[in-house]
Formats: structure tokens, sequence, C-alpha cells
């Protein structure tokens, strides 16, 4: 009996998928490392840093805010005190002092207003208006040209179905971080 040799298509043909496997195996092989990078590094911002030469700057004295306000809620003097003292304890490498401090942070609270806003059908408020506001003297004893006097405000609303009573320490509690965040970049954070 005699053979006869066919050429081989199949072959051909299983030479070409097997080379087309290898590429899209290789493919999904660098996609998979690609995606392991990818997810292995990663970049954060933080912007509560701070812009602070410590060589230069390593002490900040924080007084008491006194609160000189014609409506008077008792905890917020010394809630808003605290907060600024924590918050740049947190944030940066300063010293906190009762004085003397290479920057200096003193102030009162000026203003705590409640103010009815938008009437409702029954020609009573809608929404009630709090509103913080803070006299801020930041004085910088290394550089004397960034200290200044500002007056900083915040303010939250709350539905008037509800008692101020009820709302006050929450809405306190976020215009006193507000407040202390806009004092903080303003002094410190320099953005």
């Amino acid at each position: 009996m005699i053979y006869s040799r066919k050429p081989k298509v199949e072959s051909r043909w299983s030479l070409v998928v097997g080379r087309w496997s290898l590429a899209k195996n290789l493919h999904l092989c660098l996609l998979a490392l690609v995606v392991i990078g990818l997810t292995g590094c990663s970049i954060s911002y933080k912007f509560n840093g701070s812009n602070i030469d410590y060589s230069l700057i390593r002490s900040i004295s924080i007084e008491d805010f006194p609160n000189n306000a014609a409506l008077v809620y008792a905890p917020l003097s010394n809630a808003f005190s605290e907060e600024l003292r924590d918050t740049y304890q947190r944030q940066t490498r300063l010293q906190i002092r009762s004085s003397g401090g290479d920057l200096e942070l003193s102030g009162e609270i000026i203003g705590y207003d409640v103010t009815p806003m938008g009437v409702a059908s029954d020609n009573y408020a809608a929404e009630t208006k709090v509103t913080l506001r803070v006299q801020v003297h930041f004085t910088n004893n290394i550089h004397p040209d960034e200290s200044f006097d500002r007056t900083y405000s915040a303010y939250q609303t709350f539905d008037s179905s509800q008692t101020l009573n009820a709302v006050q320490e929450t809405l306190c509690q976020a215009m006193i971080k507000e407040l202390v965040e806009n004092i903080y970049n303003d002094t410190v954070a320099k953005w």
C-alpha cells in the first residue's frame, strides 16, 4: 500500500490559531501586569497639610475666644477654642503654648444670630438660619507681614419645625469645623 502524503492544512491552521492564542495570552498578561501595577501604586494628596518652615516656626499660642455675641450659647466659646487647638495639634508639629508662641491666635466670638428664612404658606418661616461670626487676630512673630485681623463667618440652616435647642449642638459643631478650617488655611496652610 502506498500512502500519499496530503498537505496538512490543519497544521497550518493550528499554527495560526496557536500564534493568535499566544498573542492573546501575551496581551492578557501585559494587561494583568498593568492592572496590578496601577492598583499597587497610588498617589494621594492631603489638603489639610501646612506650609510651615519648622526650622523657624516652632510654636503657636492660642488664647480662649470669649463669647461676646448678643445671643449667648454657653458651650460655644470652649468648643470653638478647643477645636482650634486640636486642629493645630493634629495637623502640625507646632508646640501649643498658652502665650508667647512664634505664631499667635486670639480673638472673640462676635456674633451668634438666629434668622427666620423663607416664609411658608402658613406665614411662618420654613427654615431658620444660624450664623456664627468670629473676629480673629493672627500674629506671625517670625514673618510680621503675614499677620492679619479678619472676621470669619459660617452658617447652617434647619427646618423651622424643629426647635433651636434640639439642633443647636449639631449646627454649632458644623459651623465651628468650617470656621477652624478657614482659619487654619489662612494662617498655616496658605492655599
